[in-house]
């Protein structure tokens, strides 16, 4: 099997690429195509994720053409605009890139003969979701740039699905643990770092949300299931499980706890977030029973704290460093190293 994964270089690539390369083994031919904004922020010791590669392209995701994908079996699109904070800041490039560009590369794909498409969507999409859980065809409710783009995408990608051309939207609840390439502007990565850096927990909202979550080895979990269903050309399917759902002032506790009882403290300018969503997991449940999420919360917590041990992170102020994405992003625009729709090049 010929794959390629877009974004490869970043969080959730960096710990698919090394399982993708042990769970299916020799018969993968795995390529990366990377625009390398986060090639340099490496958090663990020893060889790059893309040693397991069979070729590391360099390039825009918006750039790709059928061509340059003919003779792949299958696509994993990763790369996009990965949060709310940076889709805020720049919404145009979030639509152009988690949007038109998903649509044009799956168009390329298609044309191209690949058979298969995963794509890394959210359970944001439930944004302001009711208090009963929300199953694949309830009620959408976006709050952000970000998750209105992955609603977008997700429909145009169904449109193009067919039986020669096999599309999985994986919904995924929020991703958190280590990664060679972590990222700390993900809630439980921000609490645990925090705990470890500080001594204590800052919740910036009242903690009143509901959020699933889900460690960043079992959405490679998910994602090779992706690669290897059968049944419907299109599924949508909630990646997540119920035992990882819970309320963030509830998180703040168990991170706490697991730590060393921290304090847990609330910002004095705290609202409550409008995103808040439980999510019905059974549809994956029952489609991909050998490829549901195993790590529970103490495990993925203990995984973080060795993890960042291991590089002595002890950073109190890692909220303005480089392991913030938006941060990282920004800093290349003051540099002049990059544009308003974040291509590489000079501001504009």
């Amino acid at each position: 099997m010929k794959i390629l994964i877009t974004g490869n270089m970043g969080y959730v690539g960096s710990v698919l690429i090394p399982h993708l390369a042990q769970a299916i083994g020799p018969a993968a031919e795995l390529t990366g195509v990377d625009n390398g904004y986060f090639m340099g922020d490496l958090t663990s010791y020893g060889p790059p994720p893309e040693v397991c590669l069979h070729t590391q392209i360099f390039a825009d995701v918006r750039n790709i053409t059928a061509s340059e994908l003919e003779g792949f079996d299958a696509v994993v699109h990763l790369a996009a605009v990965s949060n709310d904070p940076i889709g805020a800041e720049f919404e145009a490039a979030t639509y152009a890139i988690n949007q038109t560009a998903t649509i044009e590369l799956a168009q390329a794909a298609k044309a191209a003969g690949v058979k298969t498409f995963v794509f890394a969507s959210s359970c944001s999409v439930y944004g302001a979701g009711p208090d009963a859980l929300v199953a694949e065809d309830g009620v959408l409710a976006p709050q952000t740039a970000y998750a209105i783009s992955k609603v977008e995408a997700e429909a145009q990608l169904c449109l193009l699905a067919g039986d020669s051309f096999r599309v999985t939207c994986l919904r995924f609840a929020t991703a958190c643990g280590f990664s060679p390439r972590l990222r700390l502007d993900l809630v439980v990565n921000d609490f645990t770092a925090s705990a470890l850096s500080t001594g204590s927990i800052l919740l910036k909202s009242k903690g009143n949300a509901w959020r699933p979550f889900i460690a960043v080895s079992d959405m490679a979990r998910a994602i090779e299931w992706g690669l290897i269903r059968e049944g419907a050309v299109c599924e949508v399917v909630n990646v997540g499980h119920d035992s990882l759902t819970c309320k963030i002032s509830d998180l703040a506790a168990t991170v706490s706890q697991h730590i060393g009882n921290v304090a847990v403290k609330v910002d004095e300018a705290a609202q409550d977030d409008k995103r808040s969503y439980r999510v019905d997991f059974s549809k994956f449940q029952a489609l991909a029973p050998d490829h549901q999420p195993l790590k529970t919360f103490p495990e993925i917590i203990e995984e973080l704290v060795a993890g960042l041990r291991a590089f002595s992170f002890a950073d109190a102020h890692f909220r303005a460093g480089n392991l913030i994405r938006l941060n990282r992003l920004s800093g290349y625009r003051e540099k002049g190293q990059m544009t308003r729709d974040l291509r590489w090049g000079p501001y504009g």
